[in-house]
């Protein structure tokens, strides 16, 4: 075996584990059971596709793919800090509006 169907064979091993992790996510992603799982979900899947298309540059070796599999996890860091300030902004104002008699 060379060193290119190594390669090959790994990327596509890669493939189908982050295949199955991002169903597992999905799973997660729908059942919860509170807003916090449901966005660490989404972002859990949001990464995984940014790694299935570092593994898909890989196996074509079209490397374009690198640059918008980053661009993919910037977007997907960005909107989860985004969530979670929407999250703590949230539970603050239950907070406040528990203290009220």
């Amino acid at each position: 075996m060379s060193g290119g169907q190594v390669l090959q064979l790994a990327a596509l091993v890669a493939i189908g584990l982050l295949l199955v992790a991002m169903f597992l996510a999905l799973i997660r992603l729908v059942r919860g059971p509170n807003l916090g799982d449901r966005i660490l979900a989404l972002d859990l899947i949001t990464v995984l596709g940014a790694g299935f298309i570092g593994a898909i540059a890989v196996l074509t070796g079209f490397w374009l793919y690198i640059d918008i599999a980053i661009a993919l996890a910037l977007v997907s860091f960005l909107s989860t800090v985004a969530l979670a300030r929407y999250l703590f902004a949230r539970a603050g104002r239950k907070r406040e509006g528990a203290g009220r008699p």
